[in-house]
């Protein structure tokens, strides 16, 4: 795998997860998720930080471990061993993470299109879409240096106005807009976890940076924990001021611009522009840090035979896998829904990194880390994305075929690898 000349440090690799997780989750899905829990979304989004920092507990713990560019796929290969179910898993999560870039890359296009004048063609949508995952290839092209060094200007900008946002919409919130009393029932809070978790999953991503990392072990867990406590007290924040300051029905209509509709009563016009800027910076950040960790993936996947040996070829500092990534996630932006997506995307994740938590399981004594965390993180992540699949399901039919869809392709694929192509998974730390 590539090394940079300027490896990623902590800050480099906290920059990565917060621009992976500051993304469309909260710019886009807030006001979906809002339709959901209402002005109750902030517990949520404290419920989906939870289940996430016991997930990157395990998941630091054996990135310190298997200091691995594959990340996942390499947790999974350790703790099944080379068979079918490993296989099939690894071709899931990669399938998730190219899915999950086509909602970001739509989501920006869509921000994008805001700026244009009435009546502009519908075709800009794609023109941005397209245009914006053009775009971070050819940055990630350039090797993880250049990663990074976005990373940090483009988390600074937006974090920076949300922060803002945050502080000036608590400052001016209106008490009775959060009253219990509007809160919609528990069961609805939890079932927002379908579309709420999804502003956290990109924090995996910081797995995948373990090679580019002078010591892992030390660096990666606590880049993880840092950056999700950071995100989780980000959205929570944020969440006070949108609701604090505008009633639910008004956020659900404002829906994937409902953060830069709060930034009205308090900023004016030019807050809602900036805000609406910071989103479009926010969404090509997600974008910028998930082609890094797919780029990584697709890497460990061809090497270890899981994919053709052409997405492991080299290509500039980087690998022919993120030009065959890149292509996918276009092609994909132009056919999902952004609601429906979101929750697919966070069940197929919070399915293989339950699985990823019980085969941590088996690789305590080699981690060190604690039995208990790993059990609670293992069933956190079962009881999220069982409410999450059964609300979805409730939403629209279609969505457990797709599920199932995913794992019979991943099956498929993985069956015809070992059996025509001889090729199976291999650990790549021994």
């Amino acid at each position: 795998m590539y090394k940079s000349n300027k490896p990623i440090g902590f800050w480099s690799a906290v920059s990565m997860g917060i621009g992976a997780m500051v993304g469309a989750g909260i710019f886009a899905l807030l006001g979906e998720a809002s339709a959901i829990s209402g002005s109750a979304v902030y517990i949520s989004f404290i419920i989906g930080g939870v289940i996430a920092l016991f997930s990157g507990y395990s998941l630091g713990k054996l990135g310190a471990r298997y200091p691995s560019a594959g990340g996942i796929v390499e947790y999974l290969a350790q703790a099944y061993g080379t068979g079918f179910f490993t296989g099939s898993m690894s071709i899931m999560l990669y399938f998730a993470a190219v899915v999950s870039l086509s909602l970001i890359a739509k989501a920006f296009g869509n921000y994008a299109f805001t700026f244009l004048p009435a009546g502009s063609s519908l075709w800009w949508h794609h023109f941005f879409s397209v245009g914006i995952v053009v775009f971070f290839v050819l940055v990630n092209l350039r090797g993880a240096k250049d990663v990074a060094i976005w990373e940090r200007l483009t988390v600074a900008i937006k974090f920076t106005v949300l922060s803002a946002l945050a502080i000036a919409g608590i400052l001016y919130l209106k008490p009775s807009l959060l009253s219990p009393s509007l809160y919609p029932p528990a069961r609805d809070i939890f079932f927002s976890l379908a579309i709420t978790f999804f502003a956290y999953e990109g924090f995996r991503v910081i797995t995948n940076t373990a090679e580019d990392m002078p010591d892992p072990a030390k660096t990666l867990p606590r880049a993880m924990m840092a950056s999700i406590l950071l995100v989780m007290l980000l959205y929570v924040a944020v969440s006070f001021a949108v609701f604090g300051n505008l009633p639910t029905d008004r956020v659900i209509a404002s829906k994937d611009f409902a953060l830069a509709e709060a930034a009205l009563p308090i900023f004016g016009h030019i807050g809602f522009t900036v805000v609406a800027i910071a989103a479009l910076i926010s969404t090509a950040s997600s974008i910028n840090a998930n082609l890094y960790a797919v780029t990584n993936v697709t890497y460990q996947l061809a090497k270890d035979g899981e994919l053709p040996e052409v997405f492991g070829e080299p290509i500039g500092h980087s690998r022919e896998g993120l030009i065959i990534s890149g292509i996918l996630i276009v092609v994909l932006s132009l056919l999902f829904d952004l609601s429906e997506i979101a929750a697919i995307g966070s069940i197929s994740i919070l399915f293989v990194h339950a699985i990823t938590h019980i085969g941590h399981l088996k690789l305590v004594r080699e981690t060190g880390a604690s039995r208990g965390m790993l059990f609670v993180a293992a069933v956190l992540s079962l009881l999220a994305m069982l409410l999450a699949l059964i609300y979805a399901s409730h939403q629209s039919g279609h969505i457990p075929q797709v599920l199932v869809g995913f794992v019979v392709v991943a099956g498929a694929t993985e069956l015809f690898l070992q059996k025509i192509r001889k090729r199976h998974v291999l650990p790549r730390i021994r």
